[in-house]
């Protein structure tokens, strides 16, 4: 009987929780409008304006490539008929640089962590 009667002072207690806890909760705001879409992003460059545009010129005693982006030249290739070819690549002052290659010499570590 005393665990009747504990039962349904809890079932009380309980109701009267639930009843006092959902006047407490507060109803939900109003909707708010959508914000407008961001503007789209800036024309992207296409990939042919980005593709070097190549002129080769053949000489008596060498081959040149000139290569351009956006009409603006960037490289040129040296081929001489009895040599090795160089390049001429735009250096940080605007003046072009000789290189026998276009490797920049960067090696990126590569270890062997973990091995199965």
């Amino acid at each position: 009987m005393r665990a009747s009667v504990f039962g349904v002072v809890f079932a009380l207690a309980l109701a009267v929780a639930t009843n006092a806890f959902a006047q407490q909760v507060p109803s939900p705001p109003a909707p708010q409008p959508v914000p407008q879409a961001p503007p789209p992003p800036p024309e992207v460059a296409n990939e042919s304006d980005l593709e070097p545009q190549v002129t080769i010129v053949r000489r008596e005693r060498e081959t040149i490539e000139e290569y351009r982006v956006s009409g603006r030249l960037i490289m040129v290739k040296v081929t001489p008929r009895n040599g090795r070819p160089y390049y001429l690549v735009e250096g940080p002052n605007g003046a072009f640089v000789r290189r026998d290659s276009l490797d920049t010499g960067l090696r990126v570590p590569m270890w062997l962590l973990f091995s199965f």
